[in-house]
């Protein structure tokens, strides 16, 4: 079991090991969105790139970048990650709307 907590909402979510994080948070009413991400959202296909969030702590329990990702989010921190292309496998803390 892993536990997700989400820092600006002062939450904590409970997941299985390989649990995809956007989901995760969607199910659990934590807004990933900007305005922009909620009206133009691909709906977790990682081709928009609007669910960026960044990993405070417990990266090494997500997986790795994915290509999408790598293209994506290459002019920003290795600590942002789309949620819609990573899996949680162990405790991390996560900033929404970085």
């Amino acid at each position: 079991m892993a536990v997700i907590k989400f820092v600006n909402e002062n939450r904590e979510v409970i997941a299985a090991d390989g649990a995809n994080l956007r989901f995760k948070a969607l199910e659990n009413n934590i807004d990933i969105y900007t305005l922009v991400g909620k009206l133009m959202n691909c709906g977790g296909y990682g081709q928009c790139g609007t669910c960026v969030v960044e990993v405070v702590e417990g990266e090494e329990y997500l997986s790795p970048r994915t290509d999408v990702e790598k293209r994506k989010l290459k002019k920003k921190p290795d600590s942002y990650r789309l949620a819609c292309q990573t899996l949680v496998n162990g405790p991390v803390s996560i900033k929404t709307k970085p």
